[in-house]
């Protein structure tokens, strides 16, 4: 028998602004969309080219989009960090911590984090 880890849903408040910074903000592209789920909701699974395990972000119009900071997050992983990090921030995309930068100078792990627009937290670690 054959088990396989294949998605993790997010509840979002607005799918197209979700859509649109998954996609500029983490490289995700559209895999499949259905606009009206068993349940109603409208569901898009995105992936990221090369990758088997998919992001479902779900919108329900009657649904309201609210979590315990931090609850949870997604995490991917870039094989420069600070090329990355640093065309997101050309981009206006916020990278946190703040002092991203000064803290890869002193050895360890490379980490930084972004914010998506609901407040799910997406950590960037280096390859």
């Amino acid at each position: 028998m054959s088990t396989r880890f294949l998605h993790t849903r997010i509840r979002v408040s607005d799918l197209e602004r979700s859509i649109d910074f998954y996609g500029k903000a983490c490289g995700f592209e559209v895999r499949k969309r259905n606009d009206k789920s068993p349940a109603g909701n409208q569901i898009v699974l995105l992936s990221l080219p090369g990758n088997e395990h998919e992001l479902e972000l779900t919108y329900s119009p009657d649904f309201r989009v609210e979590f315990p900071e931090d609850l949870m997050h997604t995490c991917i992983g870039v094989d420069d960090i600070v090329e990355y990090c640093g065309r997101l921030e050309e981009e206006g995309i916020e990278i946190w911590p703040e002092d991203w930068r000064e803290q890869f100078t002193s050895g360890g792990r490379k980490m930084a984090f972004l914010t998506d627009p609901d407040g799910y937290e997406v950590e960037i670690l280096e390859n």
